[in-house]
């Protein structure tokens, strides 16, 4: 993908992530070092909870959902900083065997007052499984640099 900057962008642009499977593995894997609740690590126990079976963490779903974002390189190698996440909502568990589909819209670009040489773009991001339903959302603001030529 070619470097985009945050002149190159524009509010109401979208784009969807190849699907990727979530695996009964790497859901215990993951909880077992990071969140080793009984739903993400214990089969058993989890299928006598209230999820009636085992289910991915959600920090695991925001890491996949992380890794996706870095490995599909939407702004090229345009440096980015993570700024913060707002309105993270888990809407559905998410189980071993889901597909899950990201797909990210721009709904705000905000070029910086005081540093002209960058700004700040807001994403609405959201996570849905193999049948379309909502999985996870959030939003987020990211500074990215502005490309030379607006800088001028």
């Amino acid at each position: 993908m070619t470097d985009r900057y945050l002149d190159d962008l524009t509010v109401g642009e979208s784009w969807t992530s190849e699907p990727f499977t979530i695996t009964e593995d790497e859901i215990i894997a993951f909880a077992t070092e990071f969140d080793p609740q009984p739903m993400h690590i214990d089969k058993a126990a989890a299928e006598a909870g209230r999820f009636g079976g085992l289910i991915a963490s959600g920090w695991h779903v925001c890491s996949r959902v992380m890794r996706q974002f870095v490995d599909e390189a939407y702004f090229g190698d345009t440096p980015l900083l993570g700024m913060n996440v707002d309105a993270l909502w888990w809407v559905r568990p998410v189980r071993p065997g889901d597909t899950l589909t990201v797909r990210r819209e721009i709904i705000e670009i905000r070029p910086s007052k005081s540093q002209p040489d960058r700004g700040v773009v807001r994403t609405k991001t959201t996570v849905t499984n193999q049948d379309g339903d909502l999985a996870m959302s959030f939003e987020n603001q990211m500074q990215l640099p502005r490309n030379a030529e607006a800088q001028l």
